[in-house]
């Protein structure tokens, strides 16, 4: 009788021994996946930061390296892509930019000027994307040739605002001057002249 009350007895502690086994492997994989989540969580000092303010050197371009936000206005002369631009470029399109809201069309300034850095990188990005850096060339300049580095050069947004500037931006010098660039826009004749003719990369 004592053996067979053992046996029972025995039979009943299994199930409670397998629910303190599973609580104990439970409690350890919460606590993994907490860990985990915690050290996969984006980190507000790490890349996004540096893309919102300045350069940082390991990071990616920021701010200071030229990277503007959404609707950057020409007039929003805070931003280092806008106030580094050459003077009388960004004069030109502040000008131009009236004009458009005038005709109710919104424009904005996409990328003005750049860092050695900034451009660098893009040029690294054509390169994986179009497999050689001869095929990135038609659609990225050198830092050292880049029209942009130096300030020259901007790209306007939206298409409505790329085709206004195509029939009017000679009224203040400006001009398409990339034939595969509806965007690229520098400042090459004098107010009401006329636009040279374009430059084809791909030529």
């Amino acid at each position: 009788m004592l053996t067979n009350h053992l046996r029972r007895d025995r039979r009943l502690a299994v199930p409670g021994r397998l629910a303190i086994v599973a609580a104990v492997i439970s409690l350890a994989l919460t606590s993994c996946t907490a860990v985990s989540a915690q050290d996969s969580a984006p980190s507000s000092t790490g890349s996004d930061r540096s893309s919102k303010s300045g350069s940082t050197k390991g990071g990616p371009p920021g701010a200071a390296d030229g990277v503007l936000p959404d609707h950057t206005s020409a007039y929003d002369t805070s931003l280092p892509g806008v106030t580094k631009l050459d003077p009388a470029l960004r004069e030109a399109v502040q000008k131009a930019e009236t004009a458009m809201k005038a005709d109710g069309i919104k424009m904005q300034v996409t990328t003005g000027w750049r860092s050695k850095k900034y451009q660098e990188e893009l040029m690294e990005k054509a390169i994986r994307k179009y497999g050689s850096k001869k095929k990135a060339k038609e659609y990225v300049a050198d830092p050292d040739e880049s029209h942009h580095v130096t300030g020259h050069a901007v790209d306007i947004g939206p298409t409505d605002a790329d085709y206004w500037l195509i029939r009017h931006g000679n009224r203040y010098g400006l001009c398409q001057t990339l034939s595969n660039e509806i965007w690229h826009f520098e400042l090459v004749t004098t107010p009401g002249g006329t636009c040279p003719p374009m430059t084809d990369p791909k030529g």
